[in-house]
């Protein structure tokens, strides 16, 4: 392996060799990737066992698995076999190889004096051996199409759908995915601002984001600097997915993805989902491959602004087939690799089913609520109240500003009209100490004078609030029901949904029951005078 991006091909083939002894698996990096260190943080990641370049270099292998054509993985002693790496050949790079030709279809890479290095080229596609026969016929000589195993985890995970989502908090808003790629044309170099900027103008919720990013990206900066490059879309709520497995649970995920040039968007589509383009040009991409057959289908966004609009245009159309002209035989890849590799190992297969592995549900702490601040835009028309959030740092106008206590920073804190608090489970430690919802709210509305609602959040559906003016009221959110799912909006949007009635209101009655818009249902808010009982709730 040359790279963490390398490593997570190997890996998701590997199955082929479950539950045979006979076979041992070793990894070593091969010298010379700019992107060797990420790779062996993956590896070790990952429990493999590994073996020194001298070492792999003295023994004989009975395979030599590799992702990459590059570097001196061809000097490795055994029967070398080049797997599919990415989605297609789509890309191009200046100064590297051959002009115009993607390093897997590149003589410069696939011969050694003349003589293709690889014992076989597993490809996803037939135009793929088509192309690799114009190029160079003696490496497709020796290849074969076998699918992609990459893709076949993702088919096979797909009834997982509403696990990933809601492991990352998704709930019923829409997840957008934006994908980049690596180097000067790739999303993050010619776009940096634009996931902080889609955070400020999409309703928070109605919209969740999410970044997957190549893993040469994470191994060009390092998760630092990369955290604090990107700090302002994840403090908005932004979910970054790690560079193995993650990425793939967020496309089966999401709603719609938003691209440049990367061939990620390729197993998108292939999942039926919206693809938008964000690329901006350059030299890489290569005309008539399925990436930029897909980019010309694909409606294309200019402004953030502009997202919904090209999110709808991007609904009505079929990326599908672009998708099918990147992979062949879906579900398919493993059982035709194994009789492959078992051929060349010169062994019987054993007779247990090969399988791809599911994937594994994202990490909820990828997963954050949001904004510790919004700003917030109502609507009250009559006993219904329309409620859109976004961070604090919007430029859009809004009715008041929103903060959550203990997490939102000073001068939120002492400037929202709206502050509330949830509840948090009971500690640990025999010594404790905590407020009631009732001495919370009390003490908030008293020391800081622009507030003007606190609310203490007892349960996703029982909340108590303490208005400045109207009263102190015990507030039950009911869930939205329809087609057998229950859906629960934030109740922390449904406290600024109240605040904006209650100051609307100069004859303020309880009870009462609001209807309250929030991102894509509607819930009900039933305000009720509270008691004793409502106020000594612990918080």
């Amino acid at each position: 392996m040359r790279s963490a991006g390398a490593l997570h091909r190997l890996l998701d083939v590997l199955p082929v060799f479950d539950g045979d002894e006979r076979v041992v698996s070793r990894f070593t990096l091969v010298p010379g990737s700019d992107f060797d260190v990420d790779a062996l943080a993956a590896l070790d990641r990952s429990d493999a066992r590994l073996l020194t370049w001298d070492e792999a270099r003295s023994r004989t292998h009975g395979l030599v698995l590799t992702a990459s054509p590059k570097g001196a993985i061809r000097v490795l002693p055994g029967p070398r076999v080049l797997l599919p790496h990415g989605a297609g050949f789509n890309k191009a790079l200046p100064g590297e190889g051959s002009p115009s030709l993607p390093s897997g279809l590149d003589p410069h890479y696939l011969l050694v004096d003349g003589k293709p290095w690889a014992a076989l080229h597993a490809l996803a596609h037939g135009d793929q051996l088509d192309r690799l026969a114009a190029h160079c016929p003696s490496a497709a000589a020796r290849a074969t199409v076998v699918g992609d195993p990459t893709l076949d985890r993702l088919l096979a995970s797909l009834p997982r759908r509403d696990d990933f989502r809601a492991a990352l908090g998704t709930g019923e808003r829409r997840l957008v995915v934006l994908t980049s790629t690596w180097g000067p044309e790739s999303l993050l170099a010619r776009r940096p601002e634009l996931p902080a900027a889609l955070t400020r103008v999409l309703p928070h919720d109605t919209y969740q984001l999410a970044l997957v990013l190549h893993p040469n990206e994470h191994s060009r900066l390092g998760s630092y600097d990369l955290t604090r490059h990107l700090a302002p879309a994840l403090r908005a709520g932004t979910v970054m997915a790690g560079p193995y497995e993650e990425w793939a649970a967020l496309l089966i995920a999401c709603d719609a993805v938003v691209t440049d040039h990367g061939s990620t968007a390729l197993y998108a589509a292939a999942l039926g989902r919206p693809v938008v383009g964000a690329y901006d040009g350059g030299d890489e991409l290569i005309p008539g491959t399925p990436m930029a057959a897909l980019l010309e289908r694909a409606p294309r966004l200019t402004d953030p602004a502009g997202l919904a609009e090209a999110l709808r245009a991007a609904s009505a159309q079929d990326v599908r087939k672009c998708a099918h002209a990147a992979f062949d035989l879906p579900g398919e890849s493993l059982p035709r690799l194994r009789d492959e590799l078992y051929r060349l190992l010169d062994l019987r297969p054993r007779a247990v089913p090969v399988r791809p592995r599911p994937l594994p549900a994202p990490r909820r702490a990828a997963a954050p609520n949001g904004p510790a601040a919004y700003a917030v835009r109502t609507r009250v028309t009559g006993r219904r109240v329309a409620v859109e959030r976004f961070p604090a740092d919007t430029s859009l106008p809004a009715h008041h500003l929103a903060a959550e206590s203990p997490y939102a920073g000073p001068r939120e804190t002492q400037s929202a009209a709206v502050l509330w608090r949830r509840s948090r489970p009971a500690a640990g430690t025999p010594h404790t100490s905590t407020w009631t919802a009732g001495g919370w709210t009390a003490r908030m509305l008293d020391e800081l004078p622009y507030c003007g609602t606190a609310a203490a959040i007892l349960t996703p559906e029982r909340c108590l609030l303490r208005h400045r003016t109207a009263g102190t009221f015990r507030l039950r959110v009911e869930p939205h029901r329809a087609d057998g799912r229950v859906m629960r909006a934030d109740p922390a949007a449904v406290v600024s949904a109240v605040h904006s009635w209650l100051g609307s209101r100069p004859e303020r009655t309880a009870p009462v029951t609001l209807l309250c818009d929030v991102g894509p249902f509607s819930v009900r808010a039933v305000l009720e005078p509270a008691d004793d009982a409502n106020l000594d709730d612990e918080l």
